[in-house]
C-alpha cells in the first residue's frame, strides 16, 4: 500500500468533520457555543463561569454572555458555590437536560439515516472500525 500523507489526511478529515457537524446541525438548535456549556454542565456536574470559559478557551466576558442566555432560557440555573461566597456555581436544570438530549438524539438520528442510506454494509463496518481510531485521536 501507498504510503499516506498524514497533513494532507489531517486537512481532509478537518473538513469533513466540519461537514458532519454543520449538516447535522438544525436552525432550532441551540447555538454552539450554548449546546457546548450544556453538555459540559451535563457531564461534569455543576460548573463556574470560569471553569466553562477555561473548558472552551473563550474570555470570561464571552462566557458570561453565553451563561446569561442560558439562564434566560431556564436552561442553567445559578447558586450559591459552597466554599467561595464570591463564586456562583451553574447548573442544568431539567429543561436543559431535555434539551440537551432531544439536540443528541436529532443529530444521531440524521446520521444514522445518513449512513443507512449512502453507505452500503461493509463501508458501515469500516466506518465502525474506524470510530475507534477516530476516538483514539480526540483522547489525545
Amino acid at each position: 500500500m501507498d504510503e499516506v500523507d498524514v497533513n494532507e489526511v489531517a486537512h481532509e478529515l478537518r473538513l469533513v468533520v466540519g461537514r458532519l457537524v454543520r449538516g447535522a446541525r438544525r436552525p432550532e438548535d441551540l447555538p454552539t457555543p450554548q449546546a457546548a456549556v450544556l453538555g459540559h454542565l451535563g457531564r461534569e456536574g455543576p460548573l463556574t463561569t470560569a471553569d466553562l470559559a477555561e473548558r472552551q478557551r473563550v474570555r470570561h466576558q464571552s462566557m458570561a454572555r453565553t451563561v446569561g442566555r442560558l439562564t434566560a432560557l431556564g436552561l442553567i440555573s445559578a447558586g450559591s458555590h459552597p466554599s467561595d461566597a464570591r463564586k456562583t456555581l451553574l447548573t442544568i436544570t431539567d429543561a436543559g437536560r431535555a434539551e440537551l438530549q432531544s439536540q443528541r438524539i436529532r443529530r444521531a438520528d440524521w446520521l444514522a439515516e445518513a449512513m443507512a442510506s449512502e453507505l452500503d454494509p461493509e463501508e458501515q463496518r469500516d466506518l465502525a472500525r474506524a470510530v475507534a481510531l477516530l476516538a483514539r485521536l480526540a483522547d489525545r
